[in-house]
């Protein structure tokens, strides 16, 4: 497996779905509900019929419709398709109950469009407008940037406009991310060892962050509260933070993987806490703070203060807060091909590997109050 993604639109149980990759089986969709209070994890199987998931998205505003990028073949073609799917009523939102015998119990997808790249190459991920209705969706197809509107509740996507990448040599994206910032009109996109950054209105280029890893950015992801902060990781086994203002120097880098880093987010809530997951068979979660929308700590009030605190929170204001890895966890044995945050509870987040381990952990308690008190 390498396709996760936490379901988007549920903010009050902790689920996530994972897409497989199998080239003997039917592929299928789990999803999965984690009970927080009793500490278990409960699954229910979706069939995906047509090929390897290699990414999965959910739509931000319907708990049933989700994204998936897949492979179909014909004539000894392989090409990666993208659809847009609706899963059956009782499951779309998170329930604690699990079917007693989940193997004859496996429903289908329901097929609502599919997003037509027969012209446009193969289909490197599916974007959602993060505020958006569940209308709006960009796909990534080899070297073009496609923009969608979804009509008829889902049923009918319209290509409404699209751009495509020139240059010189084989370009093709990897991934992207839709900015939260800037009424959502803007995306960064990586391909090779080039971080640039698009306007959706004029799908026009914005910015460009040349050779931001020395070997090919495998991810990206915006900062929920700081607008122009940006992070990519890549096969430099780096993690790069960017201010997209000023674009020659990255404001921080992390060096803590020993191998190729496939996924890096920020936590929604907490700006400082960032995850990554990495072929090293690791997961590492970091506290940025010092550019962070926090650096300095909790803002407190004068008048809280007595005269004798006044003088040690003086002191204590100037000096910006220490980045460090907080843990580093080591459950998986494989590859870690994606780490995500719950939609429904920041202290909580998923990691999954190539074999399929899907790891459920929590941000260590003492940190948690260290944040929030």
């Amino acid at each position: 497996a390498r396709a996760l993604t936490p379901q988007t639109a549920e903010t009050d149980a902790i689920r996530f779905l994972v897409g497989t990759q199998s080239l003997r089986f039917d592929n299928q969709i789990h999803i999965i509900d984690f009970d927080d209070e009793n500490n278990i994890i409960n699954k229910n199987v979706l069939l995906h019929q047509v090929g390897e998931i290699w990414h999965i998205s959910t739509s931000p505003a319907d708990k049933g419709v989700l994204a998936t990028c897949y492979n179909k073949t014909s004539d000894t073609k392989v090409m990666t398709c993208a659809a847009v799917w609706r899963m059956p009523k009782e499951l779309e939102s998170g329930s604690h109950e699990s079917p007693d015998d989940s193997s004859s119990n496996t429903q289908t997808l329901e097929l609502l469009c599919h997003l037509d790249n027969t012209a446009h190459g193969n289909m490197a991920c599916v974007m959602w407008e993060p505020m958006g209705d569940g209308k709006k969706i960009i796909s990534l197809a080899d070297n073009n940037i496609l923009l969608w509107d979804l009509q008829e509740s889902s049923a009918k996507a319209v290509l409404s406009s699209s751009t495509a990448l020139e240059g010189k040599g084989q370009l093709k994206f990897t991934s992207g991310r839709w900015s939260p910032h800037h009424n959502c009109t803007q995306i960064a996109t990586a391909n090779d060892t080039t971080v640039r950054g698009w306007d959706t209105r004029s799908m026009r280029q914005i910015y460009c962050i040349e050779n931001a890893h020395g070997q090919l950015v495998r991810d990206l992801d915006f900062n929920p509260n700081k607008q122009y902060y940006l992070a990519s990781c890549g096969d430099d086994c780096k993690v790069k933070f960017w201010d997209t203002r000023n674009v020659t120097e990255p404001v921080k880098t992390l060096e803590e993987h020993s191998h190729w880093v496939w996924n890096v987010r920020y936590n929604h809530s907490h700006d400082q806490l960032i995850l990554t997951g990495s072929s090293d068979s690791r997961v590492i979660l970091s506290n940025m703070v010092s550019i962070s929308s926090e650096p300095f700590g909790h803002m407190v009030d004068d008048d809280e203060l007595s005269d004798q605190e006044d003088q040690h929170q003086e002191e204590k204001i100037k000096e910006p807060l220490q980045d460090s890895v907080i843990a580093t966890y080591e459950e998986h044995e494989d590859s870690v091909y994606a780490v995500e945050w719950s939609s429904a509870d920041p202290w909580l987040f998923a990691s999954l590997s190539y074999d399929g381990r899907l790891v459920i952990n929590r941000v260590p308690r003492a940190l948690k109050y260290h944040i929030l008190l």
